[in-house]
C-alpha cells in the first residue's frame, strides 16, 4: 500500500512524461494521449527489468553509458518535434488517428521511455527499498513493484492524455489554431530533448 501511495504522488507530480502525453493528445487527440501513456507505461517493464538484472547500476556508474543513452533519448525526442512540425496533417481534427497511427505513437513512447536513463537510475534507487530480501523470491518481488507503478502511471497519464483531448475537441475548425498547436506541440517535444541532453548523471 504504501508503494502504490508513493506511486500515485509520483504519477500525479508534473514532469516530462505527463507533457509528453499532453502533447500528443492535443495535437492527436484522446485516443493518440492515452497510446502514448500505453507507450510509456509499457517502457516501466523495460526499466524494471533492467533493475533487476543490475543494467541501471551500470548507468548510475559509468558516464560513458549514461551519455549515450541520454543523448540517444534527446536526439529522438528533437526528431519527433522536427518531424511534428514539418507534418501539416498532423493536427487534422476532422478524424482520431487511425489505429496504424496509434500504434506507431505506442512504439514511439516506448523507445522514448527506454532512451531516457534517468528513468533506469530512478527505479533502481526506487524500487529495492519496497523489497524485503528475507521473504524471498527478490525478482518476483522487483516485478510486483514494477507492475504497480506501471499501472498507476498508465491510469494517471491516461486522464492526462483524455484532458489534452478535450483540449483538443474544443479547437475543432479553426485551422489558425491548429496550426500554432502543432508547432507548439514540436517545440514541447524539442524542448524536451534538449532538456534530457542537458540531465546530468547524479
Amino acid at each position: 500500500m504504501a508503494f502504490i501511495a508513493v506511486s500515485a504522488v509520483l504519477g500525479v507530480t508534473p514532469g516530462p512524461d505527463i507533457l509528453f502525453v499532453i502533447t500528443r493528445a492535443v495535437s492527436q487527440g484522446g485516443r493518440a494521449g492515452v497510446a502514448a501513456a500505453a507507450g510509456l507505461a509499457t517502457g516501466i517493464i523495460g526499466h524494471t527489468a533492467l533493475c533487476v538484472v543490475g543494467l541501471s547500476a551500470v548507468l548510475a556508474a559509468s558516464t560513458l553509458a549514461f551519455s549515450v543513452i541520454k543523448y540517444l533519448g534527446a536526439v529522438y525526442l528533437v526528431y519527433l518535434g522536427i518531424r511534428m512540425w514539418r507534418d501539416r496533417d498532423s493536427l487534422n481534427f476532422a478524424n482520431d488517428p487511425k489505429r496504424a497511427a496509434l500504434i506507431q505513437i505506442y512504439r514511439q513512447s516506448i523507445v522514448m521511455n527506454l532512451l531516457n536513463p534517468k528513468v533506469a537510475i530512478f527505479f533502481l534507487a526506487l524500487l529495492p527499498q519496497f523489497v524485503t530480501v528475507e521473504a524471498g523470491a527478490v525478482e518476483l518481488q522487483f516485478a510486483v513493484l514494477g507492475a504497480i507503478f506501471m499501472a498507476v502511471s498508465f491510469i494517471v497519464m491516461s486522464l492526462a492524455g483524455l484532458a489534452g483531448g478535450v483540449i483538443r475537441r474544443t479547437l475543432t475548425g479553426n485551422a489558425r489554431i491548429a496550426q500554432w498547436l502543432r508547432l507548439a506541440a514540436g517545440s514541447v517535444l524539442v524542448a524536451l530533448g534538449v532538456r534530457l541532453a542537458l540531465q546530468t548523471q547524479g
